[in-house]
């Protein structure tokens, strides 16, 4: 077969380089359905890959290239299985059950609600699992994020995240968790840590927690899709309250980005590039949500997430609806995050003072002291009441604990703002 141009084939590598960023999590959530097996999995995925920087730039991108690579994956593992069955005859039964356990067929292209990657959820969050070490290996295996970054998003070490994810595995390996979503009884005491780990996904996507940009769409869209399926097979008010939280936050985000990649607070959003499409769609689930039995926390967030949707402009948003609401949220969940979005709408609607005031209710008890948002709420309201150094001093130390750069160039523009308004 004669070889492509040279254009052509750089063409190919950047194919690949995007199927690689928008299919590997997919193709790898097969890959462990197929070889039951996270660390097999894995090197089959990038085997798979080497394979297609050798042959697509010589051959053509293949019709299907999920299904290419899932097949081409599951072919080197098993000839890897085989080389190793040399030095370990124990291994022997393992490729012939594998061998045997699948056809060549295209089954891993079903999109139906029997996903791969959802299934791969319900078994990362398996019960005998503990919390932390679902999130941590779903984050890892499912979302793609780094050891470093889910380190950052729970706020410890990488090598305590590591050591998660290897035992999770080692667990899920030696006790044979199935790899399956549950029966239907069994979902809803699985249920919790799916969703936690859907909304943990979201905002990693919504708002990155480290990096040169402030989003990570393919992740919150990948969130999005998973929740459909979830909301389709399992229809009760936390799931389609959650859905509809992540599709009311989603429809802001042509707006929460300027033309340079700086962050747009929403105050100053340009309200005519919200999708409204996916508002009314996120109404209409925040209102089912809200009328069926056992909402909770996602149900609300997104109640107060659909208020400041249907406001006119910053100014005109019920901040007393909102208000009522968190009391609601901090009744069913007290936290100290929700407290602290609760002072932002005090503040709103009583002033810069009573905003501070409630902060301080927060730090006092010695609550979200490394917190960037924390600091960067205050800085604020210092500003709004005139204490410029305060509001200085709290803008730098937000500044520190920050690790995104366009929430730094933010908090530097903010600062600046101070020194000219001082002059």
């Amino acid at each position: 077969m004669p070889e492509q141009p040279l254009d052509s084939r750089q063409h190919i590598v950047a194919d690949i380089n995007e199927i690689y960023r928008q299919e590997s999590r997919r193709v790898l959530a097969t890959l462990i359905r197929l070889l039951r097996d996270f660390d097999l999995a894995e090197e089959a995925l990038h085997d798979a890959f080497i394979a297609a920087l050798a042959q697509w730039p010589v051959e053509g991108v293949p019709h299907n290239p999920r299904a290419w690579l899932v097949s081409t994956g599951r072919f080197k593992a098993i000839d890897n299985l085989r080389r190793r069955v040399l030095f370990n005859k124990s291994l022997a039964g393992i490729v012939e059950e594998l061998e045997s356990s699948v056809s060549d067929s295209e089954d891993w292209l079903n999109e139906t609600i029997e996903d791969d990657q959802l299934k791969l959820i319900f078994t990362c969050c398996h019960p005998s699992l503990s919390l932390d070490a679902q999130l941590a290996l779903t984050l890892r295996e499912v979302c793609g994020l780094t050891t470093e970054e889910i380190a950052r998003a729970f706020l410890t070490k990488t090598s305590t995240i590591a050591q998660r994810i290897v035992r999770a595995k080692n667990k899920i390996r030696d006790a044979a968790i199935p790899y399956e979503i549950p029966a239907r009884h069994e979902l809803p005491e699985r249920i919790t840590s799916v969703l936690h780990t859907l909304y943990l996904l979201f905002n990693e996507g919504y708002s990155a927690s480290s990096g040169e940009s402030l989003t990570r769409h393919s992740i919150s869209q990948e969130a999005i899709r998973l929740g459909r399926l979830l909301a389709e097979l399992l229809p009760q008010a936390e799931v389609i309250g959650l859905l509809g939280l992540m599709l009311v936050q989603d429809s802001r985000s042509m707006a929460r980005i300027d033309q340079h990649g700086d962050l747009v607070t929403l105050e100053q959003q340009d309200r005519s590039l919200w999708n409204r499409i996916q508002i009314a769609e996120a109404s209409q689930l925040i209102q089912r949500a809200l009328g069926l039995g056992g909402f909770g926390v996602y149900s609300v967030q997104a109640a107060i997430a659909a208020v400041h949707a249907e406001a006119p402009s910053y100014g005109e948003t019920d901040w007393s609806e909102i208000i009522g609401l968190y009391d609601l949220l901090m009744r069913l969940n007290p936290s100290p995050v929700i407290e602290l979005n609760r002072a932002v709408a005090v503040a709103m609607r009583e002033g810069a003072h009573a905003g501070l005031q409630a902060v301080k209710a927060i730090t006092e008890r010695g609550e979200l002291l490394d917190y960037h948002l924390l600091h960067a709420v205050m800085a604020d309201f210092y500003r709004r009441s005139g204490q410029v150094e305060a509001a200085r001093a709290a803008y730098q130390q937000a500044l520190a604990l920050t690790q995104q750069e366009p929430e730094r160039r933010f908090l530097q523009g903010k600062m600046a703002e101070l020194t000219h308004t001082e002059k």
